[in-house]
């Protein structure tokens, strides 16, 4: 089945071309004009990734994907006409997967979709060596795409996710930022520490809400490596 791309933008043009492009990919599109239908097409399902402008009337794409992130780690890549990394920061720290700026290159736009739901697909990848990653309370499961801590399911981005994934399959190492960019992203893509740094707090915050203690370390000058004692507090 061709993946379900939901397109957001209050410019028509901007929506007519990034439908196109996606549907000369093969990938099958829909399209919404504001916050609101972005919101009453997520409520429907069967999306698989949303192209998410920020700067909307009434609802803005910050709003909007802070509603999905109650609920749902759909991923998310969103569109700005400013490229302040203050946008980029705050996008990728409520929840977005990735961030691309007006102007854009369809075929650029067309090439990070793919990437986020090749991150995000329900294969794991060639073998994979364990479907399921265990530490401590915490569990990743590779094919069901979840995260648990004891009984508490964690709703992860795919970015977050593949950190996560990273860092459970080599516990003893200490990656360093670019590192994880790699995991996350892939080779041959920058993005700056403070995205990376961002994911990191989402991952932790997310965990701290549910409990959790020490799930990822912080190893000043270096980076960052699975924590030693996960768990829940006490």
């Amino acid at each position: 089945m061709a993946p379900r791309i939901l397109v957001v933008d209050d410019e028509p043009h901007i929506r007519d071309v990034i439908c196109f492009a996606l549907e000369r990919a093969g990938m099958a599109s829909t399209a919404a004009r504001n916050g609101i239908e972005a919101m009453a097409a997520f409520r429907r399902g069967n999306i698989d990734l949303i192209i998410l402008d920020i700067g909307m009337p009434d609802m803005d794409g910050l709003e909007v994907c802070r509603q999905i992130r109650k609920t749902s780690g759909l991923p998310i890549l969103f569109l700005s006409a400013r490229d302040e990394e203050i946008d980029r920061v705050l996008g990728l720290e409520i929840g977005g997967d990735d961030y691309v700026t007006k102007p854009f290159s369809p075929r650029e736009l067309v090439a990070r979709v793919k990437a986020i739901l090749k991150r995000s697909g329900s294969e794991a990848g060639p073998d994979r060596r364990h479907a399921a990653l265990v530490a401590g309370e915490l569990s990743l499961d590779r094919r069901g795409r979840t995260v648990t801590l004891g009984e508490s399911a964690i709703a992860m981005t795919a970015l977050e996710f593949a950190i996560l994934d990273a860092l459970l399959s080599h516990r003893d190492m200490v990656f360093s930022r670019e590192q994880l960019m790699e995991a996350a992203y892939g080779p041959n893509t920058y993005v700056s520490d403070r995205t990376i740094d961002s994911h990191i707090r989402n991952i932790r915050a997310k965990f701290g809400a549910a409990g959790g203690s020490g799930v990822i370390a912080t190893v000043h000058g270096i980076g960052f490596k699975l924590g030693g004692e996960i768990g829940r507090k006490v």
